[in-house]
């Protein structure tokens, strides 16, 4: 092999980085995209990095955002590198072709772990299949938990989420040199950077700057400023310090992380909680996202791919025995799910009649997800007919009681199945040609925006990723239905909820919509 080809050197606007080629595909790790958010620019938006002179190795991940670790638990599934250092604000990238004039689609990760935890360097985000496929993929680390979301009156909010937006400006400026096409640019997420995808496709200043996007288990929303703002003043009251960037920049990074762990160990997506999110600032987050993005103010002509995983909850409740304390519950575990999404009791009644043998934890964890990001995604994609396409992930973890869990797709996304991180979620033994079908639906989605099955229309398709060959179903799991499925069997058979016989989601459906038209179900909760 040729020296130059071994060494690949490309430029970019603060200087040139050399990568290396692992099987045929040449990496670039750790590009610095902002400068280090520490010192004086602690909880500030991020600035340009410093420009360097010469070639710059870019071989080994960049620092990892400061983050707590996983607890013992949750470690055992899912894999979260540390790399330090301070200078955090990097990217990577995997290309076939590094050169100006390949033009190939390029997509742009975003990583999950509830803007608290994760990174670039997770080996299940490795970027070679992509690449190997056809496109440039780069992936993105950014300010995490109190540093990149705290919300304090001195200082700027989300400053996260300016970091990946710097991220995606140096993606559209830089990527042509990297054999990608700033016109054909895909941002893809799951879980927070899902959310945070949302965020940018409605921010004003990331207007054309995504081609498509992928929102894997996370809908676009805001969190509440006094959530958000709670768990700040927690944190403060631990330390004995002011509620502000400035008291909070003096205390040892080690320490704020400790607290961090501390004051945050009882919230979940599930249950509730204080936690750190993205909140509207009147800037970058001027609305709500999803109300802008229905309301066709944002992202015009963005092709949207949105799904979820059958039993996203589980993830969040198997693990440390939760999903039996929660069943121990019973009617509290219910009445706490119902606060939460602002329902009546008619609503777990849908929910048990169309599942009678599901108990209280899977009761209260499908309707917490519906309510927390299946029904905005529906509404998302009802607004956006004809270029949005949604799907579910049903394949069931070969771990026992995990299901079809929150991040369990993502190993076939990015059809790395095969390494040891993707098996601690997923088991041995997971199928590849699911993962064929999941990763060639994404890579066809980036090039031309068709991932293969019919986008939203009146008949509500999703494409099932499951046991066996995929299919398209007819709006399985329609949050909505259930909403109003108790008031329906008790209509159409004249006899309670608790008594009316068992029928099928289609049946259930068919009733629901005969009555709707006569005006009979109830359209809200």
């Amino acid at each position: 092999m040729a020296a130059e080809q071994a060494n690949p050197v490309v430029g970019t606007p603060y200087g040139a980085v050399r990568g290396r080629y692992e099987h045929g595909i040449a990496v670039f790790r750790g590009i610095p995209y902002a400068a280090p958010p520490f010192g004086a620019r602690r909880f500030r938006p991020p600035v340009p990095p410093e420009p360097w002179t010469g070639v710059r190795d870019a071989l080994a991940f960049g620092p990892t955002a400061p983050k707590p670790p996983y607890s013992d638990v949750f470690a055992e599934l899912l894999s979260d590198p540390v790399v330090p250092g301070d200078d955090c604000l990097n990217l990577n990238v995997w290309t076939p072709d590094p050169g100006p004039g390949a033009r190939l689609p390029v997509m742009v990760w975003l990583h999950g772990g509830a803007l608290t935890r994760g990174s670039s360097a997770v080996p299940v985000y490795d970027g070679h299949a992509f690449a190997r496929d056809g496109v440039v993929f780069v992936s993105v680390n950014y300010r995490l938990g109190v540093e990149g979301y705290g919300l304090f009156p001195d200082a700027p909010a989300n400053p996260g989420l300016r970091d990946q937006l710097a991220a995606l400006r140096w993606v559209h400026e830089s990527i042509a040199a990297f054999g990608g096409d700033p016109d054909r640019i895909t941002l893809f997420g799951q879980s927070a950077g899902a959310i945070s995808i949302g965020a940018l496709l409605a921010a004003p200043q990331a207007q054309g700057l995504v081609r498509r996007a992928v929102l894997q288990s996370g809908p676009p929303e805001a969190f509440d400023r006094d959530k958000v703002r709670r768990m700040v003043r927690r944190m403060a009251t631990r330390l004995k310090i002011p509620a502000t960037a400035e008291a909070f920049a003096a205390v040892d990074r080690r320490q704020l992380l400790r607290t961090q762990a501390d004051v945050g160990r009882l919230s979940s997506p599930v249950l509730g909680g204080p936690t750190f999110g993205i909140v509207i600032d009147g800037d970058l987050v001027p609305r709500d996202p999803l109300e802008a993005l229905i309301a066709g103010e944002a992202a015009r002509g963005v092709d949207l791919m949105m799904g979820w995983t059958r039993d996203e909850y589980r993830l969040w409740l198997v693990p440390g025995g939760l999903h039996e304390r929660v069943d121990r519950l019973g009617a509290v575990a219910l009445a706490g799910a119902m606060a939460r999404c602002h329902c009546g009791v008619e609503v777990p009644r849908g929910y048990r009649a169309l599942h009678p043998g599901a108990g209280t934890a899977e009761t209260v964890g499908q309707l917490v997800t519906d309510h927390l990001l299946r029904y905005p995604l529906h509404r998302l994609a009802e607004a956006r007919p004809g270029n949005s396409y949604l799907y579910e992930f049903a394949w069931p973890s070969n771990r026992p009681a995990l299901g079809s869990c929150h991040a369990l797709e993502l190993g076939f996304v990015f059809d790395t199945g095969d390494i040891p991180e993707s098996a601690k979620l997923a088991g041995e033994g997971a199928p590849q040609d699911l993962a064929d079908a999941m990763h060639g639906a994404w890579v066809s989605f980036a090039a031309d925006g068709d991932p293969g099955w019919p986008s939203w229309d009146d008949s509500h398709p999703v494409r099932i990723f499951g046991e066996g060959a995929p299919y398209v179903a007819a709006g399985p799991r329609d949050p909505e239905f259930a909403l109003w499925a108790a008031d329906a069997m008790a209509k159409e058979a004249a006899v309670p909820v608790e008594g009316a016989p068992a029928r099928s989601a289609t049946e259930l459906r068919s009733v629901v919509r005969r009555l709707r038209r006569t005006g009979d179900v109830r359209r809200s909760s």
